[in-house]
């Protein structure tokens, strides 16, 4: 997928419609440049949803359906640990 197109006098450049539709980039689509060695790099920018964060857990609970007591923090950091201690004994 190498292509050419030109910079213009206003530092524009077009990208060309089979690249546009093979990334999915959209008129009016937000791109991060990013320099990299001697060019850019043109990534989509990453949007905010627009939702709360009441929003985003709501729908989380939605997904995920627990039954049973909450589990306590120290429950959830003896989980982490015990996690970390697995995932260093596989590592070695």
């Amino acid at each position: 997928m190498n292509t050419q197109t030109t910079l213009s006098e206003k530092g524009q450049v077009v990208i060309p419609k089979d690249v546009r539709d093979a990334l999915g980039f959209v008129a009016g689509q937000k791109l991060d440049v990013i320099r990299s060695g001697n060019g850019v790099f043109l990534r989509p920018a990453q949007q905010k949803s627009g939702r709360t964060t009441d929003e985003i857990v709501a729908e989380l609970r939605k997904l995920y359906k627990h039954e049973g007591p909450a589990a306590t923090i120290d429950e959830m950091n003896a989980a982490v640990d015990a996690m970390f201690a697995a995932k260093s004994k596989d590592d070695t």
